[in-house]
């Protein structure tokens, strides 16, 4: 006998964004000893200048708490409120509990559906989509989508092609019922047969086998900088553009540009393959946060409408990319200005 219940679907948005950054900004100067390396090599090849670090007892948790408050409190709604919570990061110290479970209970709803995403620096915007498709099937009224990482704890300070690049913070979203389509089709992938590129290392497993812990490698990220330059460059155009076109639009229907803040340099390049125009606003948060990985799209979605309110409701293309190498790209109406 074929089930009989509400097939209708409704439209979603986002309500809100929400982001905190620690409060100990690190400049360039304080790296560049133990790499060798200079500010001015740093800026030029990323274009990053400062970033937040965590202090050692600011916990991943305790950062998503403090985004995932303001993202709620914009969006005029109370945690009880909220159906389901997707966090993405890969940096959360534990493989379960999950850390979206940890932070319900912090935030005063434990009963709420809860999950993690590993995703690396496309985290976001898969919980983007995942939170889209849960509202219009009227699987969850409103869900909260967090990317948060604590790099630092997981980042070499002698790498000298990564203890420059990564720092921490978070963003969330309020993702709720609409009465237009404001989220467009997201599009979505891999390019699995090059996930080495980026790596944790040593794995767990290893950590785990060591004689003693106290001897063991403490796992740390590494990557294989060309080549995720390259296909960052090459591949993640298209991906933008079929976004665009999926939700049936041109590149000059578009108010900003909001790419994972991986590099400038990628940044840029993104922007001329697609040829945005000039009117275009472009998300350059990489020069002050540093590749926050999951965190990354909802911290420079703030920034962004922070420095540039008038972009409040407007059209906007996400994309994020990174180890898998996996990536995820739509176009969302901005959240509203917020009253609260």
């Amino acid at each position: 006998m074929a089930l009989h219940f509400d097939t209708s679907v409704r439209n979603s948005r986002i309500l809100s964004v929400g982001a905190y950054r620690p409060a100990r900004v690190v400049p360039n100067s304080e790296i560049v000893d133990r790499i060798e390396s200079s500010d001015e090599w740093i800026r030029q090849r990323t274009g990053i200048e400062t970033r937040h670090i965590a202090s050692a007892d600011e916990s991943l948790i305790d950062m998503a708490e403090a985004a995932a408050t303001i993202a709620l409190r914009r969006a005029g709604i109370t945690m009880e409120q909220v159906s389901a919570v997707i966090f993405a990061t890969i940096t959360y110290p534990y493989q379960a509990p999950s850390a979206a479970t940890e932070l319900i209970v912090r935030l005063g709803n434990p009963k709420a559906a809860a999950f993690d995403i590993s995703a690396a620096c496309a985290g976001f915007c898969y919980g983007v989509a995942l939170a889209n498709d849960l509202v219009r099937a009227k699987t969850a009224e409103y869900v909260l989508v967090i990317g948060g990482e604590k790099l630092s704890d997981f980042t070499n300070p002698d790498d000298r092609a990564t203890a420059f690049i990564f720092a921490d913070g978070a963003g969330a979203v309020v993702i709720g019922p609409s009465d237009e389509p404001r989220i467009g089709p997201t599009m979505w992938g891999a390019s699995a047969e090059s996930r080495d590129a980026i790596l944790m290392h040593p794995s767990w497993l290893d950590y785990k086998k060591a004689d003693t812990r106290e001897s063991a490698a403490w796992p740390d990220i590494a990557q294989q900088g060309q080549t995720v330059f390259r296909w960052a460059v090459y591949e993640m155009a298209p991906i933008g553009l079929k976004a665009i076109a999926a939700a049936g639009l041109q590149p000059e229907d578009l108010a900003a540009f909001i790419p994972h803040q991986a590099n400038e340099r990628i940044i840029d390049s993104l922007a001329r393959s697609m040829k945005l125009p000039e009117s275009v606003q472009i998300a350059r948060d990489i020069r002050t946060t540093g590749n926050t990985s999951a965190a990354s799209v909802p911290l420079a979605m703030d920034a962004l409408l922070s420095s540039q309110p008038e972009l409040h409701g407007k059209n906007a293309l996400l994309i994020g990319f990174g180890a898998g190498l996996v990536y995820a790209g739509q176009v969302v109406e901005l959240p509203p200005l917020p009253t609260k």
